[in-house]
């Protein structure tokens, strides 16, 4: 059966070309029983690779370093690691069958700048207990729903921990684990070619009520999580705050999304926040459907899921989040600083997004590497409507062992033909996600969101 040859040990790259099952299909008891087993509670293999260079999933980081404080920034559990070997565009081809179009396109493009520095790999991906156990739960009863475009039967837990088709990969990134509500103070910059950079600050809050211990399908009324994001910096852009709930059917019911500008002092629907619309204050170097390395509604997409590969991914990326950087020491010119860059071996999920006939999307097909460990997006791949390859995104991860939940502490978008980039969630010079601030569904409502602004 299919999903057996995707989840054999023995098999590290499996081609799934032109495979899509059809929506609907549920994991059978036989493949539910597996996780926790020869699986990891989210449906990854558990055990390492032939080589000896991916180990075998142990839990992950399940309890923080010694004298981990929460707000304290996270400590590099993994700091007496030396580095395994560096890729540049000399040596890329000793390395080309573990590396991404991406990546070989940037080590090209920037041939006398750019290196991937390798390390041991760590399967540090970990959650909690109620996750694993709901995942087990919802994967009986998850089907996708509206052609793909939503999904019914799950709340809490992964939803299809065996996937059989590339929708069901990319919900499980949507759906997947990141904290029952965070607080986050970050920084996003776009640097020019020369590297001169205006920093843009935000409040973010995210209110992941999908998470929610004790969430019920009926209970989510089509609403998986709220988003508040506030622009403090620079003064021509700060108070301006985005409002959204990002709802579980977009084609059901598209995501509802306000805006309140502080210079009309009012707030009003934001029907364009979504698919290709430029990001916030991102200089247009990133569309809205790229935030969290892919969000919103799939539905212009074809969704192909290609199989299962060994890829350098950024990972366990605790130096490039440690706060003895500075956000100059980070961004340099036409790529960010690759010094405190760290890449590991892991294996992916390999899904193909296509762009459907008659639909419009500034990126015609996107190529989007999803580790098997927690369903995160590491990599992307963007090519333009001539197919050449445009941008690179990364995501580098590191585990909130406070929570626990492996999460994003950078993403980075690198625009090859523009030479630039963007970088946003920098947080080296501000304070620590808070995990633990506490809001009430009245808190996001478009007339909460009007006090905020007024005050």
């Amino acid at each position: 059966m299919l999903r057996k040859a995707l989840v054999s040990v023995a098999i590290t790259v499996v081609v799934l070309a032109g495979f899509q099952t059809p929506a609907g299909a549920k994991a059978t008891p036989e493949e539910i029983a597996g996780l926790g087993a020869e699986l990891t509670p989210v449906g990854a293999e558990k055990a390492g690779n032939e080589a000896g260079t991916i180990p075998a999933w142990d839990g992950g980081i399940t309890t923080p370093p010694e004298g981990y404080e929460p707000g304290d920034h996270h400590p590099d559990p993994y700091a007496d690691d030396e580095v395994r070997f560096t890729i540049t565009a000399a040596n890329m081809d000793d390395y080309a069958e573990n590396l991404s179009p991406g990546h070989q396109a940037m080590l090209t493009t920037y041939s006398d700048t750019f290196k991937m520095k390798v390390y041991p790999s760590h399967r540090s991906a970990s959650f909690p207990q109620r996750i694993y156990d709901k995942t087990a739960e919802v994967a009986a009863t998850a089907e996708l729903v509206s052609g793909g475009n939503g999904v019914t039967g799950a709340v809490i837990g992964i939803p299809f921990p065996i996937p059989e088709n590339g929708q069901e990969v990319i919900w499980n990134h949507l759906l997947r684990y990141r904290s029952n509500i965070a607080a986050r103070f970050i920084a996003q910059a776009a640097p020019t070619r020369s590297g001169a950079y205006t920093l843009v600050e935000f409040e973010d809050e995210f209110n992941l009520i999908y998470s929610h211990e004790g969430a019920t399908e009926e209970g989510l009324n089509n609403v998986l999580a709220f988003f508040k994001q506030k622009v403090v910096s620079p003064a021509r852009l700060a108070g301006g705050i985005l409002l959204v709930h990002e709802t579980l059917d977009q084609v059901d019911e598209t995501r509802r999304a306000w805006l309140y500008n502080p210079g009309q002092r009012r707030v009003r629907r934001a029907p364009n926040v979504a698919y290709d619309n430029p990001g916030t204050a991102s200089d247009g170097m990133r569309t809205t459907d790229q935030f969290d390395m892919f969000t919103g509604a799939i539905d212009r997409y074809d969704w192909e899921l290609v199989g299962k590969k060994e890829i350098y991914v950024p990972y366990n990326s605790y130096q490039l989040h440690s706060d003895s950087l500075t956000y100059k020491d980070i961004l340099t010119p036409k790529h960010v600083n690759p010094e405190y860059l760290r890449y590991e071996l892991h294996r992916v999920w390999v899904v193909e997004a296509t762009l459907k006939q008659g639909a419009r999307h500034v990126y015609k097909r996107r190529t989007l590497y999803f580790d098997e460990d927690s369903w995160q997006i590491l990599v992307a791949d963007q090519y333009d409507n001539r197919d050449q390859l445009w941008r690179v995104s990364e995501g580098h991860v590191i585990n909130y062992y406070d929570v626990p939940t492996l999460w994003t502490t950078l993403e980075v978008h690198t625009d090859l033909q523009a030479g630039r980039y963007l970088a946003i969630g920098l947080d080296n010079e501000s304070r620590m996600y808070d995990f633990d601030i506490e809001r009430t569904m009245e808190d996001y409502t478009p007339a909460a969101l009007r006090r905020e602004g007024t005050r």
